[in-house]
C-alpha cells in the first residue's frame, strides 16, 4: 500500500469515526458531511470525496458501530468452548461493553432503533439487517448451549433471546437515564439469575 492510499483510508477511517461520534451524540439524523467536516477540519468536497453522499455516510457509521461491537463482545467469546461457556462469555462481554462503552456514549443499536422505527427506507433496513445479524448469532450460541446438554432441553432460544435483550436495554436506560451505578452490577446478576434457571 502506498503513503497517499494509506492516507486516504486513515482520512476515510476519521471521517466515519467523527461521523460515528456524532450519531452517537445527536442520532444518525444528525450526521451531515458539514458537521463532520468542521468537526475533523476537513472541507465538505474532502469528506464528500472520500465517504460519497450523506446516506453512504450514514450507512458506513452503521457498519463500523457492528464491526467494533462483534470485535469487542462475540469474535473473543468464540475461543471458549460451545455452549455454556461461550454464552456466558458473550454475555460477559456484552456487559462489560455497556458499562465501559455505551453507558458513556450511548448504544446505536438501541438509539437507532428508536429514531428510525417508524421510518422506511435503506438506513433503516441496514440497521434492521445489522441488529437481526447480532441476534441470530446470540440465538445460535444460545442453541449451542443447549444441544451440549448445558441448558434445559425445553430451552425456547428465541425467549431467552428476547429476555437477554431485554436486560441490557434496561441496564442502558437505568445507568444513562436514571443514572444508576448499580444498573451494570444488576444486569450482571439478572444474567446469572436467568443462567441458573434455564440450566440443565
Amino acid at each position: 500500500m502506498d503513503a497517499r492510499t494509506q492516507k486516504s483510508e486513515l482520512t476515510r477511517a476519521a471521517i466515519v469515526g467523527a461521523a460515528l461520534d456524532l450519531a452517537l451524540h445527536d442520532g444518525l439524523e444528525a450526521i451531515t458531511l458539514q458537521a463532520v467536516a468542521d468537526r475533523i477540519g476537513l472541507s465538505k468536497s474532502g469528506v464528500f470525496s472520500r465517504v460519497g453522499s450523506r446516506e453512504a455516510l450514514q450507512k458506513a457509521v452503521i457498519e463500523e458501530y457492528g464491526h467494533r461491537f462483534l470485535a469487542d463482545v462475540f469474535v473473543p467469546a468464540m475461543q471458549s468452548p460451545r455452549g455454556l461457556p461461550r454464552l456466558d462469555s458473550v454475555m460477559q462481554r456484552w456487559i462489560a461493553r455497556m458499562r465501559d462503552v455505551e453507558l458513556q456514549t450511548g448504544c446505536l443499536y438501541t438509539a437507532g432503533a428508536f429514531e428510525l422505527d417508524d421510518r422506511e427506507g435503506e438506513l433503516r433496513e441496514l440497521l434492521l439487517q445489522e441488529v437481526t445479524r447480532w441476534r441470530a448469532a446470540l440465538r445460535r450460541t444460545v442453541l449451542q448451549a443447549v444441544e451440549e446438554g448445558h441448558l434445559r432441553a425445553d430451552t425456547d432460544a428465541g425467549q431467552l433471546v428476547s429476555e437477554l435483550n431485554g436486560l441490557v436495554m434496561t441496564l442502558m436506560h437505568d445507568g444513562r437515564f436514571l443514572r444508576d451505578a448499580q444498573a451494570p452490577a444488576h444486569a450482571l446478576a439478572t444474567w446469572q439469575r436467568l443462567r441458573a434457571g434455564y440450566a440443565a
